[in-house]
């Protein structure tokens, strides 16, 4: 009897009827617990929004803070608002690798190194008494080990930086990683993103002079990193990205 329970037709049974217990109950909590998942990750966007602006208080609720901001879509071509697509359900990762909404980037266009491009992105606005006092942009291009997702905040004059950080990378702790630093990130503060129509801001290798309106230090033993860094600004800032929707808001044509 002890040995018939203990054959191996009984053996793979139990271990299958266990894997499909498992299963089971894994499929159910993520059913159950995916709308708390969106509401989360929804509020960490916001969060990482905020503190890329300068405006996160860790004291006030997220939803409450984000209530200044204005969520809008940017054709990317003309730099003007779309008007026909919802900004909040719209996915701009989930865009770019729909063949139908994206572009394919040239080897020679494609110095951030992310093959193809939403025709739509999407841009934050804080606005007080009808003045558009700050800008974020979403930016991602590729690092040394992966894609660096973050976002870049200006002052309303379109040129200014108002802050920048990632919220999503795979970069080397200690080195690269030195992104999340915020002693680093805080160099970007005041620094000008164009001289005239070229894109000028940039990571300088063995330290920035601070008086460089335009410099900002590279990171300390990760070359790669910084120059995927220098890569994907000169890119999301450049024609290719934002530029044509800063310079329809410097003109007040939008």
């Amino acid at each position: 009897m002890s040995s018939n329970n203990e054959s191996v037709k009984k053996t793979i049974l139990v271990a299958l009827a266990l894997c499909l217990v498992c299963s089971v109950i894994v499929s159910v909590a993520a059913v159950m617990f995916r709308p708390a998942q969106a509401i989360n990750e929804k509020a960490n966007m916001q969060m990482n929004i905020l503190q890329a602006a300068g405006l996160y208080d860790p004291t006030k609720s997220i939803q409450e803070q984000f209530q200044i901001v204005t969520t809008k879509l940017v054709d990317l071509e003309t730099g003007l608002f779309v008007q026909n697509v919802d900004p909040e359900s719209y996915n701009q990762r989930r865009a770019a690798k729909d063949p139908t909404v994206n572009r394919v980037l040239s080897s020679g266009e494609d110095i951030a190194s992310i093959r193809r491009q939403a025709k739509i992105a999407k841009v934050y606005l804080v606005e007080n008494t009808g003045k558009i006092v700050k800008i974020i942009l979403p930016v991602h291009g590729y690092g040394l080990w992966s894609t660096l997702y973050g976002f870049m905040a200006l002052e309303g004059d379109g040129n200014t930086v108002a802050g920048f950080g990632f919220y999503e990378h795979a970069e080397t702790p200690g080195l690269g990683g030195e992104v999340d630093n915020p002693n680093w990130k805080a160099l970007w503060v005041g620094k000008q993103i164009y001289d005239g129509d070229t894109v000028a801001v940039r990571l300088v290798k063995g330290g920035a002079d601070r008086a460089d309106a335009y410099g900002v230090d590279a990171l300390a033993g990760a070359s790669l990193t910084s120059r995927g860094v220098d890569n994907l600004l000169k890119f999301w800032l450049s024609d290719s990205g934002f530029k044509p929707f800063l310079d329809n808001l410097k003109l007040g044509q939008i």
